[in-house]
């Protein structure tokens, strides 16, 4: 078709859609559609543009710190994309998983143009912050995608051409994005088979380190396709699949869901015997080419273990899963199938969200979104707004076509209610009605709106003396808490330094990073009150600071941890037993972790929230809220 009948095609289906309010009649491919009407749903005005803030340059740069391995496995492709984007005019761009631009590289008559409409690093590009575009949509579609022109959601956005193509992890979750965008005037034709097989280069090299002594098959239907990027992969720990690409799992006909649930056995009839390049014989007769990495050919029935991911990504299983922890991450997912709501308790930094991301995953609704609401992060007059949704006109400053609401956003999948606790009062009674009915009814008036979503709430507070209290509804407390998950702080594990050791093999990504023992056990000593945010800060901190081939010493750490009596013990004789001491109280525990981390930095809020890994706000609040 040519490129004047499509712009016109898509100038009729936006008349149609936007000014006549009736849906396009194939005129624009169903993605596009389908992300218009997400973008209607939620109540963007094609016509004007979002604000849009970018990040400062210390929060980008930490944005940069938290996707370090991502950029360094992106990186041979953005170079050999770059030469592409001087040729053609256009710029190369990276993101992290939420839409978030890293890093934008190529021409700069172009890039000057594209910051005009915010296409620079430390802007969020996801769908529901800058309406359709390639990067955004490729996310909430989970597939390469091409947004042209016109088909972008708001109309000053027209003058781009993107093409993208997400990045997936081993484990199945989208970490970030590649995306090639330029001018609309300009033919990209072969933009989008360009992002495409760059993305898989890059997913093709998380299987490069990480996995020592599990048993890797790398495969395909064609011998000449082992050891390319068009390779299958999978990965086996025990007899079950515990990782794998887009290549391997398409050559058994299965997806991410059957991580963790398919044997070797059900997909493999016989394995090669020998080294090298052998025929392997599939599940059903089909025979492939393939290659055994790791142990022996012939599986071992030993017990599974925890499946272990690629060193620069570390996963919630490699931070928190004991064996007990395992077992309540199973049980969760078997409560959110059969509907019934999950509670996490855990200090700051211990993991909450990973964990409720976890259960997500693993879960029957993976499919489906994952939605988090930090209630605590959500000012008190916008979070009725945020959660319930609104009809147009339904208060002063609405937005055109009002908003779906995120319980409605989370339809088919998981929403995660963060710090629930912190909840106030009169929204905790529409909560717990949504809860009972199962229908959601906007500001504004309407009708009820019938949800489906599995419920996960977190809390680092004590809910049931909120709820003694009074500052928490008892019938949404027993609504919400018929499993519960508690989260150990650092502190309270038994093995502290093989936590640090594993943590820092991960946090190093150079084996010629060598903690020195003194090092490693002030690390296993200190208290660590921002629990594993914290601890992981700090590994990240010293493996920036450490030269390679140098043992890395105890002169490398925070002040507060080197210190040789640990933080929260009494610094004379009457301290003979800091645990004992410890408040029991989840709410009271953060709050001498605050006053600890207060003193210790001399009264300093900024570098005391640093030290916890918290917002300098929350701080402030949790310590204002006990005067």
């Amino acid at each position: 078709m040519r490129a004047d009948t499509v712009s016109r095609a898509v100038s009729t289906a936006r008349r149609q859609f936007f000014n006549e309010g009736r849906p396009p009649q194939s005129l624009v491919a169903e993605p596009i559609l389908r992300s218009w009407r997400r973008c209607a749903d939620l109540g963007l005005d094609n016509q004007v543009l979002p604000s849009l803030v970018p990040l400062t340059a210390g929060e980008l740069r930490q944005a940069g710190e938290r996707n370090e391995r991502l950029r360094q496995l992106s990186r041979p492709e953005i170079e050999s994309l770059y030469a592409e984007a001087m040729q053609t005019g256009c710029v190369v761009i990276l993101t992290d998983a939420s839409g978030l631009i890293l890093e934008s590289r190529g021409h700069t008559a172009f890039a000057s143009r594209a910051a005009q409409v915010a296409l620079r690093p430390g802007v969020d590009w996801s769908e529901t912050a800058t309406g359709t575009n390639a990067v955004g949509t490729a996310l909430l579609e989970g597939r390469p995608i091409a947004v042209h022109g016109g088909e972008h959601y708001f109309d000053p956005h027209g003058i781009l051409s993107c093409s993208a193509a997400p990045i997936m992890d081993p484990f199945g979750r989208a970490v970030g994005v590649l995306d090639l965008s330029g001018p609309a005037a300009v033919d990209h034709r072969h933009a989008l088979g360009l992002v495409r097989l760059a993305a898989e280069q890059i997913e093709h090299r998380f299987f490069d380190e990480g996995f020592s002594g599990l048993r890797v098959l790398r495969l395909g239907v064609d011998r000449a396709l082992l050891g390319t990027a068009r390779e299958g992969v999978l990965v086996f720990d025990g007899e079950r699949l515990v990782a794998a690409n887009r290549h391997g799992l398409g050559l058994f006909d299965i997806d991410w869901s059957a991580l963790g649930h398919r044997s070797l056995d059900e997909l493999v009839e016989r394995l090669p015997q020998e080294a090298g390049i052998a025929e392997i014989e599939a599940a059903g007769g089909r025979v492939l080419f393939g290659r055994l990495d790791g142990e022996a050919a012939v599986p071992s029935r030993g017990p599974v273990r925890t499946s272990v991911a690629p060193r620069g990504l570390p996963q919630f299983g490699e931070l928190l899963l004991r064996a007990e922890d395992e077992r309540a991450l199973l049980r969760a997912v078997k409560m959110t199938d059969a509907g019934v709501p999950v509670l996490i308790q855990g200090e700051t930094g211990t993991g909450k969200e990973m964990a409720a991301r976890e259960v997500h995953r693993r879960g029957p609704r993976a499919a489906g979104p994952f939605v988090a609401v930090n209630c605590a992060a959500i000012p008190e007059t916008l979070i009725e707004a945020e959660l319930f949704g609104y009809e147009e006109g339904a208060f002063t400053g609405a937005r055109r076509h009002g908003r779906k609401g995120l319980l409605r956003e989370a339809e088919g999948g998981v929403l995660f209610l963060d710090e629930i606790g912190d909840m106030p009062l009169a929204l905790q009674s529409r909560l717990l009605r949504v809860l009972q009915d199962h229908q959601v009814l906007p500001l504004g008036g309407g009708r009820p709106v019938g949800v489906d979503f599995a419920l996960v709430c977190a809390t680092h507070r004590n809910l049931k003396s909120l709820v003694d209290s009074g500052a928490f509804r008892s019938d949404l407390y027993f609504r919400i808490a018929h499993y519960t998950i508690e989260l150990p702080a650092v502190r309270d594990l038994p093995e502290r330094l093989a936590t640090v050791r594993a943590l820092w093999r991960r946090a190093a990504r150079d084996e010629r990073l060598v903690l020195a023992a003194e090092c490693e056990q002030r690390l296993a000593a200190y208290d660590w009150p921002g629990n594993f945010r914290q601890l992981v800060g700090a590994l990240r901190m010293l493996a920036a600071l450490a030269e390679p081939g140098q043992l890395v010493g105890s002169d490398l750490l925070p002040e507060e941890v080197a210190a040789p009596v640990r933080v929260g013990q009494e610094r004379g004789p009457a301290a003979a037993s800091p645990v004992a001491a410890e408040p029991v109280d989840l709410d009271a525990i953060e709050l001498a972790a605050m006053r600890r981390a207060l003193d210790v930095h001399g009264g300093n809020v900024s570098k005391a929230a640093r030290a916890l890994g918290i917002n300098r706000s929350t701080l402030y609040r949790r310590l204002l809220s006990t005067h």
